[in-house]
Parts: structure tokens; sequence; C-alpha cells
């Protein structure tokens, strides 16, 4: 798959929101909450055949919920996120938050009977970030690696990362963010991502 695939691929398997987060440790979350996803994906012929309102209802549900939207779009913008005004940060967290929700709805309506191999867990007790490492295998297909890095808050463990093949989620928004922002600024790139957002929605 090309990379922007797998991390579609990875994000579909993470996910569902109103679990104890915060009683259940990081690896065992993705394994159960990534289960959950499948489960509901094999089960609804609607979603598999492309309802696009069943699937993004299923990733604003139960995918989006674990991710630390704050921290990730600290990461994604750098320096520019020290910047913004409030209403930029705002009005970036929405449409990038869109942004994702719609990447993750294409991962779902692109599902084909992979399963996922977990790796042992490592990680020191008292640890708050940390990265679970999974595998992904598809049939006919090479496995893919996808690590997932958390970090636990008040509210549980949260999202903040997905790396696959050594490629990372953040850091390839990042490049591309950081061209469009010093080009025509943190504006400049909210409007982008507004249009792309509302030429989804045609």
């Amino acid at each position: 798959m090309q990379t922007m695939m797998k991390w579609m691929a990875a994000m579909a398997f993470v996910g569902c929101a109103n679990l104890a987060v915060a009683e259940v440790a990081p690896d065992a979350l993705v394994k159960q909450t990534a289960e959950d996803v499948l489960a509901i994906v094999k089960q609804d012929k609607d979603i598999q055949a492309g309802n696009q309102s069943k699937i993004f209802a299923l990733a604003e549900e139960k995918i989006l919920p674990n991710f630390n939207f704050d921290r990730v779009s600290r990461l994604v913008l750098g320096k520019a996120w020290n910047k913004a005004t409030p209403e930029q940060k705002a009005a970036f967290q929405a449409e990038f938050r869109t942004l994702l929700l719609r990447t993750y709805a294409t991962a779902l309506s692109k599902y084909r009977d992979q399963t996922i191999e977990y790796k042992p867990f490592r990680a020191q007790p008292g640890d708050t970030d940390v990265k679970v490492k999974t595998q992904i295998l598809q049939p006919g297909g090479q496995p893919v690696a996808v690590d997932y890095s958390l970090e636990k808050s008040g509210d549980g463990w949260k999202v903040y990362d997905i790396t696959i093949e050594g490629v990372s989620l953040v850091t390839n928004y990042r490049s591309q963010f950081s061209n469009e922002i010093r080009q025509g600024g943190l504006d400049s790139l909210i409007q982008k991502l507004a249009a792309k957002n509302q030429e989804s929605n045609k």
C-alpha cells in the first residue's frame, strides 16, 4: 500500500469511546478497541457497502475520541501553534479534526479482511508516554508495521501519533503544513483545509 493508505488502514483499527481508559493498560486498550471496531465493520453490511453516513458516524463515535487533538495539533503546527491566536487554534483544530475524520472514514471503507498482530509490550511502571507496536496482516500482501504513540493524561491513555513502517503521521502532516504556512501563513492553511473539507462534502 502507499503510505497514506497504510495510515488509513492503521487508523481504522484505533477506536471505541466510552471505555474506562484510565483502568486499561495502553496495549490492552489498543487491542480491545481495535477488535471492537473490526467487529462492527464485519457485521455491518451498510458500512461494507460504503454507506458514508454510517462510516462517518462510526469514525466519530469510536475513533476520534481516543486521540489527544490538543497534542496532535501542537506537534503538527510546531512553532506556528505558539504564535497562533486562540481563534486560529480553534479554527485549525476544527478543520484538522474534520480532515482526520474523513481519512478515518475512508480507512473503514477500505477494510478487507485485514487482521492485527500485537507485539510484546514493553514499558516501565509509571511511564506516561509509550508505544504499542503491531502489524497489520493483509491477505496476499506484506505485513505492515504500525506503532501507536500514546500518552496518559487526566482522562486516561490517548493516541497522539501513528507511525507506519517508520513514517510518522504527525511528521508527515507537519511537513505539509509548514510549507503552506511559510508560503501563505496559518490563515491560508486553515482556508485550504476548509476548502478541502467542503469539497469532500459534495
